[in-house]
């Protein structure tokens, strides 16, 4: 299969295609690092990436921002970077993506525990992980050709210690679970999952 992953040089992102590589083409696009440059803010950087790229089997997207602040101190811009970048990207992943994804494709997406588990300081992330979910048990009943579209939600992971005090009696996931997760979503036939890893 020719799978993209987006964030593909990111920790999860790197373990995904490690993972996938020896049997599939991987695409490793991001902000900064990969094979391709895409700016999940940015509409036309989407649609430039798509245009560039054109068929594939398989998109994954692991990244996207979050900001983490008291209420108190939250105002709108603060709640727009996750809203901009991990919401609305993802979902013009989608929409602009559906025109180029193969027949029986799949496209995973990325929200997180705090969708279910809030946390001190995690209002707007909660808000864009909540979203991300609901867009995608709605969008798989309207998919087209067969595609799968699937969420992993992933807990905070092992390989991120500067997050851990953030999720206090949480129990750090490793990375072989979360990477098990996407898998689950890419080879197998799960359609409008929140697939957790947690």
């Amino acid at each position: 299969m020719r799978i993209i992953i987006i964030g593909g040089n990111g920790t999860i992102g790197k373990t995904i295609a490690g993972a996938l590589q020896n049997e599939h083409e991987i695409i490793a696009a991001g902000r900064n690092a990969g094979d391709y440059s895409i700016d999940l803010n940015s509409r036309a950087s989407i649609a430039a990436f798509y245009e560039k790229i054109q068929h594939f089997d398989a998109l994954v997207c692991s990244a996207g921002p979050a900001h983490l602040a008291p209420i108190q101190e939250l105002k709108e811009e603060h709640v727009r970077i996750g809203l901009e970048g991990k919401l609305l990207g993802q979902i013009n992943l989608v929409l602009m993506g559906q025109q180029y994804i193969n027949k029986g494709g799949s496209f995973t997406l990325t929200s997180g525990i705090l969708a279910e588990e809030p946390i001190r300081q995690g209002v707007a992330a909660t808000t864009v992980d909540g979203a991300i979910n609901a867009f995608v048990k709605a969008a798989a009943a309207e998919l087209t050709n067969d595609v799968r579209i699937n969420v992993v939600a992933p807990g905070v992971i092992e390989a991120s210690p500067h997050l851990h005090k953030f999720f206090p009696g949480h129990i750090p996931v490793s990375m072989n679970a979360v990477c098990a997760a996407y898998l689950k979503s890419i080879l197998g036939v799960a359609n409008g999952q929140v697939i957790r890893a947690y």
